[in-house]
Formats: structure tokens, sequence, C-alpha cells
């Protein structure tokens, strides 16, 4: 195992800068992953940690060791590919094989360490076949193995899910999952999906136009999302964004919006005592369709969509001003299209963010 620095990482292309001053620790054994929107940069971080690509400027290290300008044979590391990228001529013990045959590793050896990958993966099975006789969860285990029986200190996995369906890239998560565990070798995954790097990582890094956005704990990024693109791109359904004005009166703090106000009190404590262009954020699971008219920060919506989602239910509504609102409720609710809602949102999770900066206030 080795622990992972980036420090001030940059990249460009030209003119064309991709990553902006990037800055990571990544612990010993630690699941990282990588997550944003196509293009963000998060597939070039990963392939500067590789050798795949040159940095700009900047250092990486791998266990203590400065391998910016080392070539990939020489850091040590594994990497699994969206594609899979084995060779199709080839048996699946030829594919596991082919990486140790060309570093002249002992066939004795070669074999043990093929029994025990494909022992892990459950490939045992699957050794005398060629490619184009697996399936796609079968040839990502061969990619895995591949990797592992180089016994690198670092896995790293581009987007490797994405050709799968979904309920098989729900198996595979599991099992890579299960595999970090077992083996506690530090792995760095890319992904746009951010339902696998809520369950995978120990942390995740959202990333948006070359720039870190965020980096903590899955629980710590739902929670508490450090601007506005974070609190739109991490949670499914996304977290609900109402556009406003702060109001500032007698220390006390009020959000306003066409058909809604919303008593902050004085939680708000740094911000001035003018108004101020801001967003609510509110999660739909922390909405609560009431009964009790007489209930404060009361808002009045009308449903126009009603998804089922099997274990819950998810409510489109709409404020005055067409102000869009999801509300997660339980299975058993009743509602229709068009009816009217008085709902509550819970006091202790709304967040403000800045509109013009989308730094968030609270």
């Amino acid at each position: 195992m080795a622990s992972i620095s980036l420090k001030n990482i940059k990249k460009s292309f030209g003119k064309t800068s991709v990553v902006e001053d990037l800055n990571l620790e990544i612990n010993d054994g630690e699941f990282i992953v990588l997550v944003g929107p196509s293009g963000c940069g998060k597939s070039t971080t990963l392939r500067m940690i590789a050798g795949l690509e040159e940095v700009s400027s900047g250092q990486i290290q791998i266990g203590g060791k400065d391998v910016t300008n080392l070539e990939p044979s020489e850091r040590n590391i594994a990497m699994v590919f969206q594609n899979y990228a084995l060779y199709p001529h080839k048996t699946v013990y030829e594919n596991l094989a082919f990486g140790l045959k060309m570093r002249k590793v002992p066939q004795e050896e070669i074999k043990k360490k093929i029994q025990w990958a494909s022992e892990i993966l459950r490939i045992e099975n699957l050794l005398d076949r060629k490619p184009k006789q697996l399936s796609g969860g079968q040839m990502q285990r061969v990619s895995l193995g591949r990797a592992l029986v180089r016994s690198p200190e670092v896995f790293l996995l581009d987007e490797p899910l994405s050709n799968l369906d979904a309920k098989l890239r729900i198996r595979m998560r599991e099992e890579i999952g299960q595999l970090h565990q077992r083996l506690g070798i530090n792995m760095v995954y890319v992904t746009h999906d951010q339902v696998e790097a809520m369950t995978l990582g120990d942390r995740i890094v959202v990333m948006n136009q070359g720039k870190v956005q965020q980096i903590g704990t899955p629980i710590e990024v739902y929670d508490h999302p450090a601007n506005l693109f974070v609190a739109g791109f991490i949670g499914a359904p996304e977290m609900n964004l109402i556009e406003g004005d702060l109001i500032h009166s007698n220390g006390q703090h009020t959000f306003k919006s066409q058909g809604i106000t919303i008593d902050l009190g004085n939680k708000l404590k740094n911000i001035g005592p003018k108004s101020n262009k801001v967003v609510l954020g509110v999660r739909p699971e922390y909405i609560e369709v009431v009964a009790d008219e007489s209930r404060l920060n009361l808002v009045k919506a009308r449903v126009t969509l009603i998804e089922q989602m099997g274990a819950q239910t998810l409510i489109i509504s709409e404020l005055t001003g067409n102000q869009k609102v999801r509300i997660l409720s339980g299975r058993e609710d009743r509602y229709a299209v068009g009816d009217e809602l008085n709902i509550a949102l819970k006091d202790s999770k709304l967040q403000v963010f800045d509109s013009a900066t989308g730094e968030v206030l609270f």
C-alpha cells in the first residue's frame, strides 16, 4: 500500500486549462472517487496519476516517492478501463498472464497469482474462454484480475462500469467495494455517476470545469455541500434550489421568494444588514406535507407530477411563481396531479447559498 499526494497539479492543452491547481492527499488503503460531469478533468487527473498524461506543473508522489516524471511502468500502479482492453485472440488465462510475462515473472509465480486472483473474482471456470465468450460482467472481472495479478500499490479505475446494464452495474459496484475491503489497496475511481460515488468512496472529490469543488465523506458532501454546483450535482433526486432574497431585520433573517417566506432566525451571523440575492436549498426528504395550517414557515404547493419509486413516492410540485419543488413521501401517501398541498421545510436542514458566488452561507 502507498499514500498518494497531488500537489498543485495543473494540466493544460495549449491555452486550454483542463485541471487547475489540484491538491489532494490520499491515505494508505483509501478508496477515493473523483466525480463530476463530462469534461470536468477527473479522467485527466487519473491519467496523470498513471503517467499516461504529462503534468503541466505540480508534483505527484506515490508512497512518498516523486513519480511526476516517471513512466507508467515505473509507478507500480494498475489501471482498469471502461472498455476492458482485453486481447480478443487470447484466453482469459493468457490475458491475465500477459503483463506478467512481459515483466519476465517466472511461470510458477504467474500460475499462483492467476489462481489467487481468479478465486477472489470467481472466474476460475472462465480461464479457457476467450473474451467473445464472456458477458460484460465477466469481462470486467477479467479486467480487474489482470490488474490484480500485478500486485500494484494503487488501483486506478476509469469509469469501469459504464458499459454494463443497470442491474449488473449494482452487482459489480458491490464486488469492487468488497474487493477493496478484502485487499486494502488504494483505489482511485473515476465516475460521472454520483450514486456510484456516494456508495463506493471513503471520500469523494467533486470536480467541475477543472477545479475541485469539495472533498469529503459522502455524508459530509451530501449534508453540507460547499456550493450550488455540489448541492445540485450530489443527490438523487437532487436538492431543491429556490431563488429569492435574504432580508435582514433586528439581527434576524428571513428568506423571501414569490409564494414563500421562511424565518431563518439569527443563524446567518456573518451576513450584512442589506437584502441579498440568495438561493435556499432543501433536500426532498426534508419537506413534509402537513395538514396543520398554523405551522410556521408553511408553503403552498400544487402537485404537477407523481413518480412512484417503489419504496417512496416523488411528488413534483409547483410554488407560486412557477418554482418547482420535489418532495419525497411514503409509498402509502395518495396524491394526485392538481392537489393543493401545505408543505413545511425542516428548519434544521435548510441551507442558503450566495446567488452571485454560489458559495454556501449557511
